[in-house]
């Protein structure tokens, strides 16, 4: 992660593991937090950098996951 902002809360329970869901949850939630286009475009390159478990990974990097 590049920046030093608060991390926002997400609840990923109901996301049925979509992988595109959550990704969505996560930028929407970065977005209403203050990150910039740029910084939600980098979570995004991070996430599907990888697996399932990259995405879950970068993920919990980025946000607080409950």
């Amino acid at each position: 992660m590049a920046t030093e902002k608060e991390k926002p809360e997400i609840t990923l329970t109901g996301a049925n593991g979509n992988a595109f869901n959550i990704m969505g949850i996560a930028a929407r939630a970065l977005r209403k937090a203050g990150y910039t286009k740029e910084e939600i475009e980098k979570y995004r390159e991070e996430a599907m950098s990888g697996n399932y478990d990259n995405l879950l990974q970068v993920t919990m990097r980025w946000c607080n996951v409950n």
